[in-house]
């Protein structure tokens, strides 16, 4: 706890220092406090080129950014949640140092340069970077280097979005995938304060401003539901398209890949000089969409350009997060969908605004699939409760259609396509459906409980278990003995000092362990022989509740051994 709350500082530092990158760039390259609310004016810096210069900034961006990732932290490239995820996964949360520097300075370059790409990505793996660097200068147990990791991300998001319990959520759902009550209080205090520290030096603003909505009547249910259907598709459609892009720079590329953004920056800058909208993250266009500003077809414009914009921005070499795009891809299609519901019912469509504040959240719950964090981030920007019913029916409903569409999320298609699958981590999976009858071992020999503990060394020695059952005077199952025990037992005073002792035997040391039964589910069982002293423990049948089999940690990694090499097979 103490070392989350060291992370959570961290966090909120880094998350400021990230944000003032953010600015500063963006002035510097744009000339503007945010050039995609600017409409095509020139840069004051360079008023000669007029808004073409909007052609040469990514160009800038990509010379400055693309050598500093290729030589310091090639993980930087790209939107950077799935690198923390296969770090919590796979390598035990270990994240190296650097990427912590080289992501702020890269992401900050390519969203100041006209990036269409939001800042979670950025932040979620400074933060993470920073959790895992802590843990293993203490050299924490990997565990716990992985708990410090989402307290790391959870605090970055909680500081850079001024959005607690989104951080919170975030860093359980999608990065440890967990929500364990040990790991929920450490990542909850890690927010906490982080955004304190945020809220002092960055205001208590919410990330985005908008107006407050309400429902008006029980009809526009069935709209919400419907919209949540067609955001989670939009959701899906963004991921695919992200990744066919990617697939087409790395196809057309052949030259070296820190020159690569630069040489896109030139198609990124044709885009910016027809749509400056995409300009970096784009917040004030979405402001002004839920607001009612633009007609459907700029709106349906400004969806299709997002996705292009932020899919050949991450293709070409850039850095950033698609949380920001998918809000904005899921503003864009409900603020569409609600006008149109209001042409044909205009009695009961309620507000064109709400359909592009809930088609935010269930955007991002098609394209990243996590429902719970979704609810909550549109619940912290709005802060009203009257809106979270039909928020709850679209993100459940974008959520569904995506699992229907899809297999993978925008965060595990990346993985997956690099031959990771982050729930071949999950020993849940691998032992499903098996029961400890299909791997248990032979009994072995019980010791008598009448045995001298001096004669049970040899036997438990020579068994090699380091713990065996034991029969009472009735031959039946009276618990077992382990050699630690035994040991311990006769390093004590010799019984035969004190006249009224009785000789030490077996059945003094018998104790009954946690039972597992044969037909108890593996992964059940796991937990018990973990738990337990020495390597095995007596397997019991159900009715009688006698041993009929031994379990072993060797039986059980058998059992994780043989769905990917089945017997007979190399």
């Amino acid at each position: 706890m103490a070392l989350a709350l060291v992370v959570g500082c961290g966090a909120g530092l880094g998350a400021i220092a990230f944000r003032w990158l953010i600015q500063t760039f963006t002035r510097l390259l744009s000339g503007h406090a945010d050039y995609s609310a600017a409409g095509h004016a020139a840069h004051p810096g360079l008023p000669w080129l007029g808004p073409w210069f909007v052609v040469l900034a990514p160009v800038v961006g990509g010379l400055l950014y693309g050598p500093l990732v290729q030589r310091f932290a090639k993980e930087a490239r790209g939107h950077g949640v799935p690198e923390v995820m296969y770090a919590v996964a796979h390598r035990g949360g270990r994240i190296a140092p650097q990427v912590a520097v080289v992501k702020a300075l890269a992401s900050a370059l390519c969203m100041g340069s006209g990036g269409s790409v939001g800042r979670e990505g950025p932040i979620v793996q400074i933060g993470s970077a920073l959790g895992s660097t802590v843990g293993g200068l203490l050299r924490m147990p990997e565990d716990r280097r992985r708990l410090l990791v989402a307290c790391g991300a959870a605090g970055g998001i909680a500081a850079t979005f001024n959005a607690p319990l989104a951080g919170v959520f975030f860093a359980m759902e999608l990065i440890l995938r967990d929500f364990a009550v040990e790991s929920f209080g450490a990542v909850v205090l890690s927010s906490v304060t982080a955004s304190v520290i945020g809220r002092a030096v960055l205001g208590d603003e919410a990330f985005l401003t908008l107006p407050a909505f309400h429902v008006a009547h029980p009809a526009q249910y069935l709209l919400f539901a419907l919209l949540g259907v067609v955001a989670g598709a939009v959701g899906v459609v963004f991921t695919r398209v992200l990744y066919v892009i990617e697939d087409a720079c790395d196809w057309a590329w052949r030259g070296p890949e820190w020159l690569r953004p630069a040489v896109g920056g030139v198609l990124l800058g044709g885009l910016l000089l027809v749509l400056p909208q995409m300009y970096g993250v784009g917040y004030p266009v979405l402001e002004n969409a839920i607001e009612g500003r633009y007609a459907v077809g700029l709106l349906l414009l400004l969806l299709v350009g997002k996705v292009v914009a932020t899919s050949l921005t991450i293709g070409i070499g850039g850095s950033g997060g698609v949380f920001a795009p998918s809000l904005f891809l899921g503003a864009m299609a409900g603020t569409a969908f609600g006008a149109t519901a209001h042409q044909l019912l205009p009695g009961s469509a309620g507000a064109v605004g709400a359909y592009g504040l809930v088609g935010m959240g269930a955007a991002f719950a098609g394209s990243a699939r996590a429902p719970i964090t979704a609810v909550i981030v549109l619940f912290e920007l709005t802060g009203e409760y009257s809106i979270i019913l039909p928020m709850m029916l679209a993100i459940v409903l974008a959520t569904l259609t995506s699992r229907l569409l899809s297999r993978d999320t925008i965060y595990t298609l990346k993985l997956r396509r690099r031959g990771i699958d982050l729930d071949s981590a999950r020993l849940g999976s691998s032992l499903a459906g098996a029961s400890v009858r299909d791997v248990m071992e032979e009994l072995p020999t019980a010791l008598s409980g009448d045995l001298p503990l001096e004669d049970a060394t040899d036997v438990i020695a020579r068994s090699g278990h380091g713990i065996l059952p034991v029969t009472g005077w009735n031959g039946r199952y009276a618990g077992v003995v382990t050699a630690r025990a035994v040991a311990e037992a006769l390093t004590e005073p010799d019984p035969a000092l004190d006249p009224h002792a009785t000789p030490r035997v077996v059945a003094d040391l018998a104790e009954r362990p946690p039972e597992v039964t044969a037909g108890m589910p593996l992964s059940e069982a796991l937990h018990t022989l973990v738990t337990a002293d020495g390597a095995g423990l007596p397997v019991l049948d159900g009715d009688t509740g006698e041993p009929v089999g031994w379990l072993t940690h060797q039986t059980v990694l058998s059992a994780l051994h043989a769905p990917a090499h089945p017997a007979g097979k190399p």
